[in-house]
């Protein structure tokens, strides 16, 4: 019977999935992953248990009991000590704070370097199949797991990162930054699953987490655009990043407060009349200009990506492969070219030109359902 730490988030996907495995046969060790720092001080570590105790639950958030705090709620933490009691299995919260602040510290310097940030796919790839692991050999299990919509498949001995099986909630995309020598011990019990089942299973279990909504927002931004909260974490460079809105063209048509407060492809709230659609096509931290344009300024032919994490040797990458530049956007056909001398960098040609390539969104490479690596958009 393998040992299994699973991620408890509250919500409906992981309280499954702690059903899936114990179903299976595994020995469940269920972990809330607390890690906002205005709420790290709902986890403490039992003083009584010496240093080699595992973290507990400390006392919930007082006040509101639905009042997101940083990363999870309390109602979140409520829950899932909830469906861990329901089903039997111990329950500890790990205090993340200091480790959460790399999240927020990349995100604020990402926005003020002009480039669209992606904290839940750097989460992933730091914490939740970073830090969990480092507990889970704390503890001595053998694998970790969590609610992803995405699959381990074993091909010949090889654990490969697939697509999950329901299309409209797939999250392989989120996973490409994983090292590859760590797939054979991860389990994603979900992934084999639609929503509407997993939620079926829930209803069928009475975890009363079946019709929880999914968590859509930034987890640290609770409130607010994420301009204001950049702001309030750099109040140094407030105005130091106003500056112009030009066409493509080159005509000045507008000014802005902050260049933070735009994305690559946004079309609302951009301040100026035009008349007609407008998007975002460029951002320069460097003149402080955004640069507006037509739909079709938003078309790219190709982009480069940096810091990629591959999944298989890179020297047995296929030329032709399936490129996905946002989470909830749709691979496109490419062509790959790994730099030979820094296989870390790579180009992408795509077949038809993509909109909206967003520098510091993740380019994840596919061959077919499978994800073979991925990078950053330079």
């Amino acid at each position: 019977m393998a040992r299994v730490v699973l991620a408890m988030s509250g919500g409906v996907d992981s309280s499954v999935a702690a059903h899936l495995l114990i179903e299976s046969g595994h020995d469940v060790v269920g972990v809330f992953m607390r890690h906002g720092e205005e709420s790290a001080s709902q986890c403490r570590v039992d003083p009584d248990a010496g240093k080699a105790a595992l973290p507990v639950l400390g006392a919930l958030a007082q006040g509101r009991a639905d009042h997101k705090q940083g990363c999870c709620s309390a109602t979140d933490a409520a829950d899932a000590r909830r469906v861990a009691s329901k089903m039997g299995i111990p329950f500890y919260a790990l205090d993340l704070q200091q480790d959460f602040r790399r999240i927020v510290d990349y995100f604020v310097e990402d926005y003020l370097s002009g480039r669209t940030p992606n904290p839940c796919v750097k989460c992933n790839h730091w914490i939740k199949f970073g830090k969990l692991f480092d507990y889970a050999d704390g503890v001595g299990a053998d694998y970790v797991a969590t609610g992803h919509y995405a699959r381990i498949v074993d091909d010949a001995g090889q654990a490969q990162l697939h697509r999950g099986l329901d299309g409209h909630k797939d999250q392989s995309y989120a996973l490409f930054g994983i090292p590859a020598r760590r797939m054979s011990r991860m389990m994603l019990p979900v992934g084999d699953f639609t929503k509407p089942k997993i939620r079926e299973i829930a209803e069928s279990l009475q975890l009363g987490v079946a019709n929880k909504k999914d968590s859509q927002e930034i987890c640290f931004v609770t409130q607010g655009h994420h301009s204001d909260f950049v702001k309030a974490r750099r109040p140094e460079m407030v105005g130091a990043t106003a500056g112009e809105i030009v066409t493509t063209e080159g005509r000045v048509v507008g000014s802005h407060s902050g260049y933070e407060a735009f994305t690559i492809g946004q079309r609302k709230k951009l301040g100026v009349a035009m008349g007609e659609p407008y998007f975002v096509v460029e951002i320069d931290p460097e003149s402080n200009r955004v640069v507006i344009g037509k739909k079709e300024s938003l078309a790219k032919t190709g982009l480069t990506a940096g810091e990629a994490n591959w999944l298989v040797n890179p020297d047995t990458l296929p030329e032709r492969v399936w490129v996905q530049i946002r989470y909830n956007g749709s691979a496109h056909p490419a062509r790959l070219m790994v730099d030979q001398t820094s296989p870390e960098r790579f180009q992408v040609t795509f077949e038809s030109p993509q909109d909206a390539v967003a520098p510091g969104q993740a380019a994840v490479v596919y061959d077919g359902t499978r994800v073979i690596g991925g990078g950053w958009i330079d």
